[in-house]
C-alpha cells in the first residue's frame, strides 16, 4: 500500500512537472506545416510565412501580405461596418474580437495599390478575421473596389482566403457572390483586367462566385481551393478522397487554376501581368 502511494505521488510529480515545463514553452514557438508536417521553430520563418519543405504558405493576415506584396497603398472603404442584420446570438462580440486581431474593419481589405510604377486596385481577404468568411460588409467592399476600378480604369487583383459564407448573416451573406460578381461583369465589359490569386483555404460561396472569374487565375503552392470541404463531401459521397484532391496542384492538373506562383515570385509576376497582359493596354 505504501509502496502504491510512492508511485502515485511520483507520478503525480512527474505531470506537475510536465505541466510547469509546458507552461514555460511559449505557444507559438514552434510550426508544423499542416501539408508535409515539417517542423520548424517560428522565428526561422522569413517574412514569406512559407514551408522550407513544400513551399506550403501559411496562413497570414492582409497586413503582413501588404508588407512584401506592394511599394505602396492606400485603403478604401475602412469605416463601413455591419450592423448585424439578424441580430444573431454572440456576433457582434465575436466581431468586435476579430476586428482587435486583424486590425481591419471586416475580412478584406481594400485599396488602391502601386508595384513599381504600375497602378492598380487591391483586395486581400484575411483568414483571421473569422476565417476570412463572406459577410455583407465583405461583398460591399469588394464591389466598391470593382466599381472603382471600373471607373478609374484600373486592373483589380484579389488575393482569396476565405471558409465561406458567414452563418451569422444568413441569407444576406449568400447574395453577396451575386453583388461581387455583378460589379465583376461590368468591370470586364470595360475591357481591364482581373487576376485572382487563390490562397489557403478558398472554399465555399467565394470558390463558386468570384474567386473563378478572374482572367488569370494563380494559386500558392499546397493552397486548399474547392468548394464543400473534405469531411461534407466524403459523407455525402460515402467515398475516402483522395488527400490531395483539393491541393491547388490538382486543380491545376484539371484545368480551374492558370498558374501556381510562389509568394517569392508574387509581387514580380502580377506586376508582369498587369502591364503586359492587361485587355487595357489593348
Amino acid at each position: 500500500m505504501k509502496l502504491y502511494k510512492a508511485k502515485n505521488t511520483l507520478s503525480e510529480r512527474h505531470v506537475q512537472a510536465d505541466r510547469t515545463a509546458d507552461a514555460k514553452v511559449p505557444d507559438d514557438l514552434w510550426r508544423t506545416c499542416p501539408k508535409c508536417q515539417w517542423t520548424l521553430f517560428a522565428a526561422q520563418m522569413d517574412e514569406y510565412a512559407t514551408c522550407p519543405g513544400c513551399g506550403y504558405g501559411f496562413r497570414i493576415s492582409a497586413n503582413q501580405r501588404l508588407s512584401w506584396l506592394v511599394d505602396s497603398a492606400v485603403p478604401m472603404d475602412t469605416a463601413l461596418q455591419t450592423q448585424d442584420p439578424l441580430n444573431f446570438p454572440g456576433y457582434e462580440g465575436k466581431l468586435k474580437k476579430a476586428q482587435e486581431k486583424s486590425g481591419l474593419n471586416d475580412s478584406v481589405w481594400t485599396g488602391r495599390a502601386r508595384i513599381g510604377d504600375v497602378d492598380f486596385n487591391l483586395g486581400i481577404m484575411d483568414p483571421t478575421f473569422i476565417m476570412g468568411s463572406l459577410g455583407t460588409i465583405t461583398g460591399e467592399k469588394i464591389t466598391r473596389l470593382f466599381e472603382d476600378a471600373t471607373k478609374n480604369q484600373r486592373p483589380v487583383v484579389l488575393f482569396t482566403a476565405s471558409g465561406g459564407a458567414r452563418m451569422q448573416e444568413g441569407i444576406m451573406s449568400l447574395m453577396q457572390m451575386a453583388k461581387v460578381s455583378t460589379a465583376i461583369a461590368e468591370h470586364d465589359a470595360a475591357g481591364l483586367l482581373y487576376i485572382v490569386v487563390l490562397t489557403d483555404p478558398t472554399t465555399g460561396g467565394v470558390t463558386a462566385s468570384f474567386a473563378m472569374e478572374g482572367d488569370v487565375i494563380l494559386a500558392e503552392p499546397r493552397a486548399l481551393v474547392g468548394f464543400a470541404g473534405r469531411r461534407v463531401i466524403e459523407q455525402t459521397t460515402h467515398t475516402e478522397i483522395p488527400a490531395d484532391l483539393q491541393d491547388a496542384e490538382n486543380v491545376l492538373k484539371h484545368g480551374f487554376i492558370d498558374h501556381i506562383v510562389t509568394r517569392q515570385d508574387e509581387k514580380t509576376t502580377l506586376a508582369w501581368l498587369m502591364k503586359y497582359g492587361g485587355k487595357q493596354n489593348d
